[in-house]
């Protein structure tokens, strides 16, 4: 269980996240935390202006015991890559006030999405755990990175919300993977290494997971806990019809999907993918898109210190 004061606190806000309800909720968490002195020993928010901003606010906050994102997990994936270049013995721990459309690390942290007040309340009698993250060339991800049509649609949800759409979450994603499926399937050639063991396929789903979820809930792999010093993969090994791939999606979902003779799943420790004939699908990292000729992907345990809702399940 945590301290009550969160200590020397830095919140990094994204104040356009939740269609533009992101400042709202920084200026309700300033408040707060001024009015109730106990719960910190000093406070500051700091708004981002641009995409990467957060990681080199983040990248500054040695002298800071707590860092708070407050946004979704676009600011929390830029956020973890600047408080990993700081000296473990200085590394700050990590609080979420979810402010977002998808949410899934608030999800695999137990937070409440967004209601800055019930995930303020969350924080002050947390519990500080250490978890792993994914590592891919010289990005660290939080939560999820995947390639091909589940990468493809998660962009494409990315891409709406900057468009201000009003649907958001689940439904984001369902809407966005309707429109995409029937262009995916042929997939893309692909070389891999899974912890040791080389294979070439046609990909079409390849999910390497630090949390079950992705896509605001969908259970990609459920099993999936951030803190077991490994990391989860769901893969695809057979090309389907239009009818079953449409199965598929509604089995992820919720997580139903796991006895399909078509996926894979498993625990893995490092993953290398290059994709042939000169294609590059799709890739997705926490929603972000990255783009390379070849992906080395790692688990690195025990990598940071966050703030988890009481009784989170993990």
């Amino acid at each position: 269980m945590l301290p009550y004061s969160l200590g020397k606190t830095l919140i990094i806000a994204n104040p356009t996240a939740h269609s533009g309800r992101g400042e709202g909720a920084a200026i309700f968490a300033m408040r707060f935390f001024s009015s109730f002195t106990s719960t910190t020993s000093t406070c500051e928010v700091r708004l981002t202006e641009y995409g990467g901003d957060a990681t080199r606010m983040a990248a500054m906050a040695s002298d800071y015991q707590t860092v708070l994102a407050l946004g979704g997990d676009g600011v929390i994936h830029e956020i973890i890559n600047g408080l990993m270049t700081i000296d473990p013995a200085q590394r700050p721990r990590l609080g979420v006030i979810p402010m977002g459309s998808g949410n899934d690390f608030a999800r695999t942290l137990g937070m409440k999405k967004n209601d800055p007040e019930a995930a303020i309340e969350q924080l002050l009698q947390g519990e500080q755990r250490t978890i792993d993250l994914g590592k891919v060339n010289d990005t660290y991800f939080m939560q999820t990175l995947s390639f091909g049509l589940d990468a493809a649609i998660a962009l494409d949800t990315t891409d709406r919300r900057a468009r201000s759409t009003r649907v958001g979450g689940s439904l984001l994603f369902v809407t966005s993977g309707l429109k995409l499926i029937t262009t995916a399937m042929n997939g893309w050639p692909y070389r891999a290494q899974v912890d040791g063991e080389e294979f070439e396929d046609t990909e079409i789903v390849f999910a390497v997971q630090n949390g079950p979820t992705y896509g605001g809930g969908f259970r990609i792999c459920p099993r999936a806990v951030p803190n077991d010093g490994m990391l989860d993969l769901c893969y695809s090994h057979d090309r389907t019809n239009l009818a079953h791939s449409l199965a598929l999606f509604g089995l992820i979902r919720f997580g139903r999907h796991q006895r399909s003779k078509v996926l894979t799943l498993k625990q893995v420790r490092h993953v290398e993918v290059e994709f042939l004939n000169g294609e590059q699908a799709p890739c997705q990292v926490d929603g972000e898109v990255l783009l390379a000729e070849r992906y080395v992907i790692d688990v690195v345990p025990s990598a940071l210190s966050v703030i988890a809702a009481p009784g989170c399940g993990w």
